[in-house]
């Protein structure tokens, strides 16, 4: 009985709402013809896939190419390089929004509130490649950043993209400086929701700045921030690996290469496709695991959660 009521009431919403259904339906074709139809092709990662002989014709090698991943030498390696590259990118790039909004909300100066918006959304809009060109000018052996560093510490430096060492902090603050003001027009919009008689109260019991974000600003847009750290989290191994293959090496490769970039190389130019598809078909497990703990720790402390 009350799934007959239930199919009334849709087939009565439908007809009511039938122009958004309309909007709604090239949608849903765009996503199973681009992302649910080609799944199917994840059997490569299971076979020894030859082009010429087609998914039906070419050998089913079971688990073979997992194995082959797990026990070979770049299994760990990408792996510790995936996770500590988005280590600082969670760390510093994902905090540096929420210092930015907290700052940018405190000042008072409209004028000079959008002037310093602008300039820090505004590199945004430059293109990934133009962005990673940039920093090879500017981490090149006359380049700005390569000379300050030298300046600072008294040694002689080549071309920064060629030392492992550098390649995280690079990376990571590039990102930043790209990202930030884009990424705390959210945090802005959700402090323009905070109640301004709870920053009138706290003023009238002697509480200041510091305080006030603490206590006030913070806790109002912890869903927000909850949120977005779990879609971060969850894109954890493939997040940014096309700005690290614009800007890694094999001088660099210690410290740069990630399962991504590792996929890339091997999927494509060196066309071991189903070797790739099992490494990718790994990494988006493993990201569907991480995204699935976050989102079950998140709504058992916080009560906010995606699902």
């Amino acid at each position: 009985m009350e799934a007959l009521r239930k199919s009334v009431r849709m087939k009565k919403d439908i007809k009511k709402n039938w122009f958004v259904y309309l909007l709604a339906i090239p949608v849903l074709v765009w996503f199973f013809v681009f992302c649910y139809g080609p799944m199917w092709g994840v059997l490569i990662a299971f076979k020894d896939y030859k082009p010429l002989l087609g998914f039906s014709e070419s050998h089913w090698v079971g688990m073979k190419h997992f194995m082959d991943f797990f026990q070979g030498p770049y299994f760990w390696r990408t792996v510790k390089n995936t996770l500590m590259l988005n280590f600082w990118s969670i760390a510093f790039g994902f905090t540096a929004p929420i210092l930015l909004a907290l700052l940018l909300n405190e000042i008072k100066d409209g004028k000079f509130k959008k002037t310093v918006q602008t300039i820090t959304y505004m590199p945004h809009f430059i293109s990934l490649v133009v962005v990673c060109g940039m920093i090879h000018i500017f981490t090149a052996d006359e380049g700005v950043v390569t000379q300050v560093l030298q300046f600072i510490t008294g040694k002689d430096y080549t071309s920064l993209l060629g030392y492992s060492d550098f390649f995280r902090p690079i990376y990571t603050f590039s990102g930043i400086w790209q990202n930030v003001g884009w990424e705390c027009i959210i945090y802005l919009a959700a402090m323009s929701s905070i109640d301004s008689s709870l920053y009138e109260a706290a003023e009238m019991d002697g509480i200041g700045r510091i305080q006030k974000m603490w206590h006030i600003t913070l806790p109002s847009i912890r869903p927000v921030i909850i949120i977005l750290f779990i879609f971060a989290v969850g894109g954890l191994m493939a997040h940014g690996y096309e700005k690290i293959i614009l800007l890694y090496n094999p001088l660099t490769y210690d410290t740069s290469d990630i399962v991504a970039s590792y996929v890339y190389r091997r999927g494509l130019r060196e066309a071991s496709l189903s070797y790739s598809t099992a490494v990718g078909l790994f990494s988006s497990v493993v990201n569907f695991v991480l995204l699935w703990v976050t989102n079950r720790i998140a709504r058992r402390t916080s009560e906010v959660s995606l699902w």
